[in-house]
């Protein structure tokens, strides 16, 4: 799961303008977005560096509570 939808809004960028930047469709980042797919890493670690934030400050921990329901 990544927090690229709350960076954005933060940051009041909408999903075309990171798509344009990424060189990516509007579909692609929009999942992104959604949490309906995850970014490869080298497209996480692009998307970290167009808005200027760590790719750490992109993810969401999950913990081991978490992961075992």
């Amino acid at each position: 799961m990544n927090r690229i939808n709350e960076v954005l809004q933060e940051r009041s960028i909408i999903p075309t303008w990171l798509a344009e930047k990424l060189g990516k469709s509007y579909n692609i980042v929009n999942g992104y977005v959604q949490n309906r797919q995850q970014p490869r890493l080298e497209a996480l670690y692009e998307i970290a560096r167009i808005l200027d934030v760590e790719v750490k400050d992109l993810l969401i921990e999950i913990k081991k509570d978490e992961q075992n329901g």
